[in-house]
């Protein structure tokens, strides 16, 4: 489904930081758009930045439930900051997506932007039909021990060429270097 994102821009409070860029909104089924001016109020500004398709996956319905069971649904957008030189548009849009997971690998790289959105209603009953029709839950399976006991043998421990049993860990008289005198 193509989903329209909302950016908003608004004065920074730092001198480090000229503006600060949020997503704010989505819009369903949204046409193509290239940070069409939406709104202005005073230096705030909001953006349709872009459309991006909302792609689901059947063997992602656990994440998608996890996402409709809070308290506010969100989908996340996930944002670049510019890398070339001579691009108008503040940031790139990467992706939309609906899974709390693949939006916590975004943040694990430290440059890309993760904004939570609030979910419409239109995208909770689309994603939850969605989730009706192709989850399956998955089986607990016990992982079963093996009865073998391997903590009786001593494999490996110490040096094979050593007779003696009252130390295993010394060196062989044979490879002792001798100190200086």
């Amino acid at each position: 489904m193509p989903v329209g994102v909302v950016v908003r821009q608004k004065p920074g409070v730092t001198k480090w930081a000229r503006w600060v860029w949020r997503a704010v909104a989505v819009i369903p089924g949204a046409p193509p758009a290239d940070w069409a001016e939406l709104r202005r109020d005073g230096d705030t500004v909001e953006f349709h930045a872009g459309t991006l398709p909302l792609t689901l996956h059947r063997t992602e319905t656990e994440a998608y439930l996890t996402a409709l069971s809070c308290e506010v649904p969100k989908l996340y957008v996930i944002m670049r900051t510019q890398q070339r030189q001579g691009d108008t548009r503040p940031l790139d849009l990467v992706t939309v997506t609906a899974s709390p997971y693949e939006a916590q690998d975004y943040t694990d790289n430290g440059e890309d932007i993760v904004e939570p959105v609030a979910m419409p209603q239109a995208l909770i009953a689309w994603i939850g039909a969605f989730i009706e029709k192709h989850h399956q839950e998955e089986v607990f399976v016990k992982r079963k021990r093996d009865k073998s006991r391997i903590d009786l043998v001593q494999d490996g421990i110490g040096d094979a060429r050593i007779k003696q049993v009252s130390d295993v860990y010394r060196a062989p008289a044979s490879h002792r270097t001798e100190e200086p005198k």
